[in-house]
């Protein structure tokens, strides 16, 4: 192979560097207008005069983020069917009136009756006033009162069957149970919205630490911009290194814009859960930034406290509650009626057409009892109560599981997360200290400006992982404490 002609290889370089001659001979006022652009680029964020707190922000997703309001709404319906099921047991008023003005039998009545169920037993009492004149036939003997009228006063008692519990208590059992399902399952998406609030609030407040980051280190190329141009107007510097810095700008300049657009975009994120009284999202500003990280959550791992207070085992719990109120009633079913009737009447006033039989005081006992011979549909109800129940059961066992694995795992993330977080601030502390060593060097004349760069680059590189891994810490904490039902550290306290 010849050997490349001295002139050619002069030739060559002089091809190589004219790019960069070119470069360097840009006209002014493009870079004056790219150093304008990285200045306003590389302005500290505003001063926070009241930076937005976490309680702040928990304390309107709590009480006005559409899923919990939503769920508020379910726990009234719930208690409006409550009080429809206490209708049941409404004192009732009736009245009547009756006539017969034509025919052999004249009679007429009239009276009043009220009706209170009982809420401990199947039966009700009674009491009335009925007053009548005329003549009756044999079967409405009984509607003769004395010339005043008839008091009344009677009640029915169930002895076996309905005795204990009927349609109309279980009924209100079911609907008492199905408040409680309703607030805890109410607690339970309120824990889910204020955990995803706290991630929601941490990860704006690092992201504006990652802008501040990206801020800094823009502003030193542009303050390394400046010296380079009077060390290049002396004659101590080549031209080149202008537009070599340049290219720093840009890519620097390119990282600010990117996490301001995450800032941007997890303010909005925020909103979701920062609302008015109206309810109504409110998208914060820069000028609400912390200027500092948050501490995670105190969260606890205690399993026992955990399981405690889990709303969704205590929706299993009343579930299983529940089921066994149907099975109560399906053995109540079994049992044959004996009710038991009493009724005293008084009457008042002077002997009336009926006789001297309608004066002064009656009273009458009853007994009904009633056997059913065939008991195939309350058979395969108390089987069905009694699979459900089962279901139920190991429902409950494997939630208990499910919390135990769940919070195991959340408590390794837990403490991995904390050391990773001691690792990347031990990291960032010795690249920001070779960043600044570099930079000395670097003025000294003993370092070249690829390697400031590499090690400025890499300290800022050090300081976003470490703020990643104060959010993933935070957000541990916040998972392990949504995991435990923490209501105090979730910012719940009396719910």
């Amino acid at each position: 192979m010849k050997p490349v002609p001295r002139a050619s290889k002069a030739l060559l370089a002089l091809l190589l560097l004219l790019p960069s001659l070119a470069a360097a001979q840009q006209p002014a006022s493009s870079r004056r207008a790219l150093e304008a652009d990285a200045r306003a680029a590389a302005q500290p964020l505003p001063a926070a005069t009241s930076p937005l707190s976490l309680e702040e922000v928990l304390a309107a997703s709590r009480y006005h983020a559409p899923q919990v309001l939503e769920a508020l709404a379910r726990v009234r319906g719930a208690e409006g069917r409550l009080l429809t099921t206490e209708g049941a047991f409404d004192t009732l008023f009736s009245a009547n009136l009756e006539a017969r003005p034509i025919g052999t039998v004249d009679g007429s009545e009239a009276g009043v009756r009220l009706y209170q169920p009982l809420a401990s037993n199947g039966g009700n009492v009674y009491a009335g006033y009925d007053v009548s004149r005329g003549r009756f036939s044999s079967s409405q003997a009984g509607n003769n009162t004395a010339r005043l009228g008839r008091f009344t006063v009677g009640t029915l008692f169930s002895l076996l069957r309905d005795r204990d519990i009927d349609e109309r208590r279980f009924n209100r059992a079911i609907a008492s149970a199905d408040v409680v399902l309703a607030d805890n399952d109410r607690l339970l998406v309120a824990i889910g919205v204020q955990a995803r609030t706290i991630a929601a609030w941490n990860s704006w407040v690092i992201a504006g630490q990652r802008v501040a980051v990206f801020k800094d280190l823009l502003q030193l190329a542009l303050d390394r911009q400046a010296g380079f141009k009077r060390q290049v107007a002396e004659g101590l510097r080549p031209a080149i290194l202008l537009t070599e810095n340049e290219q720093n700008i840009l890519r620097r300049q390119t990282l600010v814009v990117q996490a301001e657009q995450a800032l941007e975009q997890a303010a909005i994120t925020l909103s979701l859960f920062w609302r008015d009284a109206d309810g109504n999202p409110i998208v914060p500003g820069a000028d609400r930034l912390p200027r500092t990280l948050p501490a995670p959550l105190p969260a606890s791992d205690d399993m026992l406290t955990a399981l405690e207070n889990r709303p969704d085992l205590r929706v299993v719990d009343v579930r299983i509650a529940q089921a066994r109120t149907r099975l109560a009633l399906d053995r109540n079913n079994f049992l044959p009626r004996l009710d038991l009737a009493a009724e005293v009447n008084q009457f008042v006033g002077d002997v009336g057409l009926g006789g001297r039989d309608y004066v002064g005081n009656q009273a009458k006992l009853g007994v009904t009892l009633t056997v059913p011979i065939q008991q195939r549909t309350a058979r395969g109800r108390l089987s069905q109560t009694q699979a459900e129940i089962e279901a139920f059961q190991q429902r409950r066992r494997f939630i208990e599981d499910q919390i135990r694995a769940e919070i195991g795992g959340l408590s390794v993330a837990s403490r991995q997360a904390r050391r990773l977080l001691g690792i990347a601030i031990d990291e960032q502390d010795r690249a920001l200290t070779m960043a600044s060593a570099e930079r000395r060097r670097f003025q000294e004349g003993a370092s070249d400006f690829f390697l400031v760069n590499l090690r400025e680059e890499a300290a800022a590189d050090a300081q976003v992982r470490r703020l990643d891994a104060a959010f993933r810490q935070i957000v541990a904490q916040a998972d392990l404490a949504a995991a435990t039902a923490d209501v105090k550290a979730l910012g719940l306290v009396g719910n």
